[in-house]
């Protein structure tokens, strides 16, 4: 049986076009992709079909690890745990 550890999540490492990566919780991830998303009027089907914004979001952080609203840009995320000392 596998270690429930193995799907702990903290937080995430964020990377983003020219800037230096982040650590973000999910709450600080889910409002970075949704001030992304607020621009974009031309999204895959499957997330175009949330109505909201919101629920946009959060399909692409569980859904996704990368969206790219354009060619010049990039947003990135990955699942980390923080190590407690």
């Amino acid at each position: 049986m596998a270690n429930s550890i193995m799907y702990q999540e903290d937080g995430y490492v964020v990377l983003e076009t020219n800037k230096p990566e982040e650590l973000m919780t999910e709450s600080e991830l889910l409002k970075k992709i949704e001030s992304v998303l607020i621009n974009q009027s031309d999204l895959f089907p499957d997330i175009a079909k949330f109505k909201t914004i919101e629920e946009q979001a959060r399909y692409l952080l569980h859904n996704y690890c990368e969206f790219n609203p354009d060619d010049d840009n990039y947003l990135q995320w990955y699942v980390v745990r923080w190590e407690k000392k």
